[in-house]
């Protein structure tokens, strides 16, 4: 790649970065040319659609969680490495408005780049998870890719309920409790 190419591409990945985080996912891919300081065409010789421009700005914070997997894989206490990974997921989806929903939408479909980006996902994942049902701690059968749903709609509901911090954590709570290999009591309704 030509030099002003590669810099033409960096700006329009930290540009999509910002307008993502604070516009959504869904924000005007014109708008983010602009800010880049670049041409429409331009975006779309790098990034054919806006899944590949998502799939850029995902693919950082997706080394970052990947390298969170592997150290995770030594912890002594399996459940609780899995329950650390997937808060950080449920973390990072959170951070840009529609990358949860855009999650969901390509998590069985590896044929975009934002879906192509999430297979190392499911990988770390069924590492950890795998570690957490030999321990004896999640019940056996379970999927990562059911897991990583659960954990893209904790992270949706998190962003359309912004005045409840804590919901996320609920949510995640209530998901591992369920998954749980011995089932743990539910308090009384009353």
């Amino acid at each position: 790649m030509r030099a002003d190419a590669f810099r033409n591409r960096q700006r329009l990945v930290k540009e999509a970065r910002s307008a993502f985080a604070e516009h959504g996912t869904d924000t005007s891919l014109e708008d983010v040319a602009r800010r880049a300081g670049v041409g429409i065409g331009t975006l779309y010789r790098h990034f054919p659609n806006r899944h590949a421009l998502i799939s850029a700005v995902f693919e950082d914070a997706v080394c970052d969680l990947l390298a969170r997997s592997r150290e995770l894989l030594d912890a002594p206490q399996p459940c609780a490495a899995l329950v650390e990974w997937l808060r950080a997921v449920v973390t990072h989806a959170g951070e840009y408005r529609g990358l949860a929903r855009a999650l969901m939408t390509v998590s069985r479909d590896d044929s975009t780049p934002l879906a192509r980006c999430s297979r190392p996902m499911r990988e770390a994942g069924s590492a950890l998870l795998a570690r957490a049902q030999a321990a004896g701690a999640v019940r056996a059968g379970v999927p990562i890719e059911d897991l990583l749903q659960l954990t893209n709609a904790i992270a949706l509901a998190a962003e359309e309920s912004p005045d409840d911090p804590e919901l996320a954590d609920r949510l995640l709570s209530l998901t591992l409790r369920g998954l749980a290999a011995t089932p743990q009591p539910h308090p009384s309704p009353n």
